[in-house]
């Protein structure tokens, strides 16, 4: 059956199934130790049979375990992005699926009036999300990839008189670079903030995600792809100035022209604004919808929750 928001509220009523669902969710019926991985745990029942204690005196539904082999008590909260929450699980589920299944996003204020929270806390909680969607390895693409660059923000000339931050001079200054690679074969996208657009900096973003020695390159006519295009098995070229978008040996940029399409429609319709400094997080959020495009939103869910291990504690996000 096809999970929806509707489906999911029906299944998590109350916070001990919001515990159930996010075990499952985890770890697939196999719990496991966070801190030595062993699957040699027990379920802590407790002293009531139905609630926790909590220290400061209320009641909680959360569901405890014990390793064997460590001694050590966790939850399946415990060395995740939601580590010492005070927000419920059965919110953190929902807005889970809520950032799985929309296409251009969901904005910070919008999950703050849904679900009671204040904007700091919402804002928190989906950067948070965010960091679990980013790149979970780095196994170097290989065959072909298209690369071309974007730049994220207003136009400087729009700006209040007294914002006086340096605009620069040359491609791509005015505005935040963004880089990215796309692997044609599997639809795989890593994306990446730039200082600047220079041959060294692409080229570096370039090596960092594929093996040069096996990888043919598809990108436009910008000269900064030419030096590491050397490098590379081949590299085919298209010329937008020319008015020439594909060839008989390369579809060009139209992989990065689509996925910027959709990475500009949810900055600009739903963030409205977004910072430099958390660009890279928004990127890590679109870049795995994208590379994920093929499964439905349950599929999607169910990948996230294998990734959710990692904190960003709110002093690292705001610093």
């Amino acid at each position: 059956m096809r999970t929806t928001i509707a489906s999911l509220s029906r299944e998590i009523i109350s916070e001990a199934d919001a515990y159930l669902y996010l075990e499952n969710m985890r770890w697939h019926g196999e719990t496991k130790c966070p801190k030595c991985l062993s699957t040699d745990v027990h379920y802590v029942t407790p002293t009531n049979g139905v609630s926790r204690t909590t220290a400061g005196g209320s009641q909680s539904a959360r569901r405890v375990w014990r390793c064997t082999p460590c001694r050590k008590q966790f939850s399946v909260l415990t060395g995740t992005i939601m580590h010492a929450t005070k927000i419920s699980v059965r919110t953190w589920v929902m807005v889970i699926f809520e950032m799985c299944a929309s296409k251009n996003g969901v904005a910070a204020r919008e999950i703050e009036r849904k679900y009671g929270l204040c904007p700091r806390t919402a804002w928190h909680m989906l950067h948070r999300i965010r960091e679990a969607m980013s790149h979970d390895d780095y196994v170097l693409f290989s065959g072909d990839v298209v690369v071309d660059e974007v730049y994220i923000g207003g136009n400087p000339e729009f700006r209040h008189a007294n914002d006086t931050r340096e605009v620069g001079i040359g491609r791509g200054s005015k505005k935040t670079p963004v880089v990215s690679v796309i692997d044609v074969n599997t639809h795989t996208v890593r994306s990446q903030v730039l200082e600047s657009v220079d041959s060294k900096a692409l080229g570096d973003a370039i090596r960092m995600n594929v093996d040069t020695a096996t990888t043919t390159l598809h990108t436009d006519s910008f000269r900064g792809y030419l030096s590491v295009g050397r490098a590379m098995a081949g590299h085919y070229i298209v010329d937008h100035k020319a008015g020439i978008y594909a060839t008989d040996k390369t579809n060009g940029t139209n992989l990065c022209e689509n996925y910027f399409a959709q990475l500009k429609r949810g900055l600009k319709g739903t963030h409205i604004h977004v910072d430099p400094k958390h660009l890279h997080r928004y990127l890590n959020e679109f870049d795995y919808r994208y590379s994920t495009c093929e499964l439905t939103d349950s599929e999607r869910m169910a990948d996230l929750g294998t990734r959710l291990a990692g904190k960003l504690p709110y002093a690292h996000v705001i610093a």
